[in-house]
């Protein structure tokens, strides 16, 4: 331990003294016995104290490797941690004309949704069902029906008021003649016949049809051609449905319809004499029945070969569009 602890502290002498040590006592030390004593005196006393930076007399006897480390010590250690630098790469896009467009036309649509307020829309009120009472068939070619207390009895048990009318257009008619020259349906016929319909069943508890599903039936204006081209000069010569036959033999064409006629009527007088006969009423106003998918047929002629123009016979029919 002591060898160890001089060796430390010999360490820590400059080079020019160790030299200049070494050399003197090399030489006097072997010529001058007398003089080893005192060169060991000069180590022991002396040398500590030279550049002051060694231990002293105690700290020779007495040396601890503990205590002090040495001047180039190799110390194992780890690696030192060092904190990762944190890089921002930014992603960088082209920005062209079509992209920005596309963006601000995006930004736009969104705008226009409204999202906050959706929860808050009211929800429509669905609307109420058809009241049906009758059924659509019956025995004996007519058709079963409601009276009109039934009709408003039957809203009220399911706490509805009788229907509302219904706006819109009807569909026109061509104003064609036949080839002995009388005048057929008109677009007024037509729309003067769907309103007047629609006013007797609404006010009557009945559900109205559409004014777009009333038709101008040819077929049907053929048949009135054909009873209008009569010869003869009684008026009711032809008139009725299948099976009647005319004067002069000529067959019978076109097709049957409910039949209404008569000097000075309209549209209008026509549709309210089929709601005054109940066989009629039943076939053509069906009170009580579904109209799901219900249109009414229509067709006019005015005069005939020997009959003014304000003679009028007319057609119409219940059919399904």
């Amino acid at each position: 331990m002591c060898s160890r602890g001089f060796a430390l502290s010999f360490g820590a002498r400059t080079q020019g003294e160790l030299r200049l040590i070494i050399r003197l006592g090399a030489i006097f030390m072997g010529r001058v016995p007398w003089l080893t004593a005192a060169f060991t005196a000069v180590l022991v006393g002396v040398v500590p104290f030279v550049g002051g930076g060694g231990p002293g007399l105690t700290d020779i006897a007495t040396a601890n490797s503990a205590a002090r480390s040495p001047l180039f010590a190799s110390t194992a250690t780890g690696p030192i941690e060092q904190a990762p630098q944190v890089v921002a790469i930014a992603s960088v896009e082209r920005v062209t004309e079509e992209s920005l467009a596309a963006q601000l036309k995006a930004e736009a649509k969104a705008l226009t949704v409204d999202s906050e307020h959706l929860a808050q829309k009211a929800v429509p009120k669905p609307k109420p069902k058809p009241v049906v009472v009758a059924s659509s068939g019956g025995s004996g070619g007519y058709y079963a029906s409601a009276s009109v207390t039934q009709l408003r009895a039957a809203y009220a048990a399911v706490g509805q008021s009788c229907p509302g009318n219904v706006g819109g257009g009807v569909p026109g008619a061509p104003s064609r003649s036949s080839s002995q020259g009388v005048a057929g349906t008109t677009s007024g016929d037509l729309a003067s016949f769907a309103y007047a319909y629609n006013s007797i069943r609404v006010s009557n508890c009945m559900q109205p049809i559409p004014l777009s599903n009333f038709r101008y039936d040819s077929c049907m204006e053929d048949r009135l051609f054909w009873m209008a081209e009569s010869p003869s000069s009684n008026p009711l010569d032809g008139w009725g449905h299948n099976g009647t036959t005319r004067s002069d033999g000529v067959p019978a064409r076109g097709c049957d319809g409910n039949l209404a006629g008569g000097s000075g009527n309209t549209g209008s007088t026509v549709a309210s004499k089929w709601w005054e006969s109940y066989s009629h009423r039943a076939s053509l106003y069906r009170p009580g029945a579904s109209t799901a998918g219900a249109c009414i047929a229509f067709a006019m002629t005015h005069g005939g070969i020997d009959e003014p123009y304000g003679f009028v016979r007319a057609a119409a029919r219940w059919t399904y569009c």
